[in-house]
């Protein structure tokens, strides 16, 4: 047994308990900086990994448009025997296309459908979530519910429809069937939600009309959901090939998809010029993402209330 002296020099020697326990905190703080610097390793590489998978299509498609005419099968990434700038002027100009008229065809279809759309659907859901109506929630629901039939159930009497009003042929043949969309009404309705009803009563106090109080009000705050469906319903509209196949059947009225379907014949495929006019009829959308970026930063600004 130990005597009380021996007792005695071992509670001298020994370091305070708070002193313990601080060491062992910092071992167990160590432990987990290890694994923490494991874990954001892998997940540095498990996300490196999925970013070369999922810019390798884009990659090979950069590739292939600048791949000479006779080397369109050649499997290797760097254009041999030498990297073909021409191939975007060739596609271009290709006989029997009309890419210039083709691209003013999107636009004119991709901005003014974008535009109605944007309206209508902020419209709608500023009515189903700012006003009270009998059968409103019903209605909402059959809106949504539209969501789950796909465009292939209903394109018959949706051609049917179109070539009984004269549209067949026309920009407004295509605007109009996806102008109204489910998820552009159901986003816009979730996200005016938020506005406070406060906000609103204040405005109709001072006078203002309905229509002021969306402009003026509830537009700015709402401007965050806006550039999202913007952007997505411009991609939609530049990137759509079924509706256009269905309404236009006249050359001069093709889209830019239309166009470049071209390239693809019953015995061949010019898979450079293909490639290449797809990476021109990519630049419209990057520019769209690229202005509406500043949007969202400005409009989750303006949703900030002070009290």
């Amino acid at each position: 047994m130990a005597t009380q002296e021996q007792v005695a020099d071992s509670e001298q020697f020994a370091p305070p308990l708070s002193d313990q326990r601080d060491a062992v905190a910092n071992q167990e703080a160590e432990a987990w900086r290890d694994v923490s610097v494991g874990a954001q390793v892998l997940s540095y590489a498990m996300l490196a990994l999925m970013t070369v998978l999922l810019m390798f299509p884009f990659v090979w498609m950069v590739s292939t448009a600048l791949r000479p005419s006779g080397y369109d099968f050649d499997t290797s990434l760097i254009p041999r025997p030498y990297i073909a700038l021409e191939n975007f002027g060739l596609a271009w100009n290709y006989p029997d296309t009309m890419f210039p008229q083709y691209t003013i065809n999107s636009v004119i279809i991709a901005v003014v459908g974008t535009c109605l759309s944007v309206v209508l659907n902020t419209l709608s859901g500023f009515a189903f979530s700012k006003f009270s109506f009998r059968g409103r929630n019903v209605l909402f629901l059959l809106v949504i519910a539209t969501m789950m039939i796909p465009f292939q159930v209903i394109m018959i009497p949706v051609y049917v429809t179109l070539a009984t009003l004269g549209l067949v042929n026309t920009y407004w043949g295509v605007i109009l069937p996806s102008t109204a969309s489910p998820f552009g009404i159901f986003l816009m309705r979730q996200f005016i939600q938020s506005i406070p009803n406060e906000l609103l009563d204040a405005a109709r106090i001072d006078g203002t009309s309905e229509l002021g109080i969306f402009t003026w009000i509830v537009v700015p705050l709402a401007m965050p959901a806006i550039s999202v469906f913007a952007i997505l319903h411009f991609v939609f509209l530049w990137n759509d090939y079924l509706i256009p196949l269905l309404v236009m059947n006249r050359q001069e009225m093709y889209t830019l998809q239309l166009g470049i379907k071209g390239f693809m014949t019953e015995y061949q495929a010019k898979w450079n010029f293909l490639m290449a006019m797809t990476l021109v009829s990519l630049i419209p959308t990057v520019a769209v993402f690229l202005f509406f970026q500043k949007y969202f930063v400005r409009g989750i600004a303006m949703t900030g209330l002070k009290g």
